[in-house]
């Protein structure tokens, strides 16, 4: 029986801003990584890990310097953002990102509708679409569903995430990707807004790839975790193995790469003073 070709293949992708100055940075340093149709992946890492940098690859924010991306049977290595966004859904860390301000939450979904397709802010004038919007709405429990002829721009951040996150996902795209989507909110709204993630990636069996630093996140969420650091996978668990972490078996990972990283820099730091 033949392996089914899985929904995102990076090979060898390798990423390097500012290179050749005092401020080169390798986020991305060969990366191969392969997603299952279906699957829910947790990418966990540090700051310049290369955890966001991975997802932006996938969305054509950037070209790779080498390497190449495949997303749904098709190589997107040189396919330009606008045009993967027929197949990826995005919702980012900032809550004020992906959104119009000033327009209001109908014309807001109106332009969300528009991804890959050809339509115009007449969805939002009509009828039939505005009950479904409400209905939809409604779902979140924010009480939203009878104001949505209000800014977006006015609303909190967690009502305003939990809204993107809805447009992201209702045309179903191939792809959903979650880059820190909750770290900007306060616990509670946190907690709302992936409780409401977790909801729609099941019931919709979208999968999808969620960046996060937060370990109990990692743990409680998904059946696959990518950790990475400085710009590789450091480690990939999934079915029972991933089951059986915990946050702090995480959090000791991590801690234990950065234990041997300082023991090297002394190490190599008494070397240098040997030959001086």
């Amino acid at each position: 029986m033949s392996t089914p070709t899985p929904l995102v293949r990076l090979s060898a992708a390798s990423k390097t801003f500012h290179a050749g100055t005092v401020n080169e940075v390798r986020p991305l340093q060969r990366v191969d990584l392969e997603i299952a149709e279906g699957a829910f992946v947790i990418v966990l890492g540090g700051n310049g890990s290369g955890k966001s940098t991975l997802l932006n690859a996938i969305a054509g924010s950037f070209r790779l310097d080498s390497g190449r991306i495949a997303l749904d049977g098709h190589d997107v290595t040189d396919w330009p953002e606008h045009r993967r966004a027929a197949l990826i859904g995005r919702v980012f860390q900032n809550p004020f990102s992906g959104t119009a301000p000033n327009m209001t939450i109908a014309e807001n979904f109106a332009l969300a509708m528009r991804r890959g397709l050809f339509r115009g802010l007449g969805w939002a004038t009509s009828a039939a679409r505005m009950d479904e919007l409400r209905d939809r709405v409604r779902e979140l429990k924010m009480g939203l569903e009878n104001r949505l002829d209000t800014a977006i721009g006015s609303l909190s951040g967690g009502q305003r995430q939990a809204l993107t996150l809805l447009m992201a996902t209702w045309l179903k795209p191939r792809l959903l990707l979650l880059d820190e989507h909750t770290a900007a909110l306060d616990p509670r709204s946190a907690d709302q807004v992936i409780a409401l993630t977790d909801r729609i990636i099941r019931r919709e069996r979208l999968t999808t790839l969620m960046v996060t630093h937060a370990m109990q996140q990692a743990v409680n969420l998904g059946d696959r975790i990518v950790m990475m650091h400085k710009g590789q996978i450091l480690h990939d668990f999934s079915g029972s193995e991933k089951r059986r972490q915990r946050a702090d078996d995480l959090l000791a990972i991590f801690e234990n790469v950065r234990r041997r990283e300082l023991l090297d820099e002394s190490a190599a730091e008494l070397l240098r003073r040997q030959y001086v």
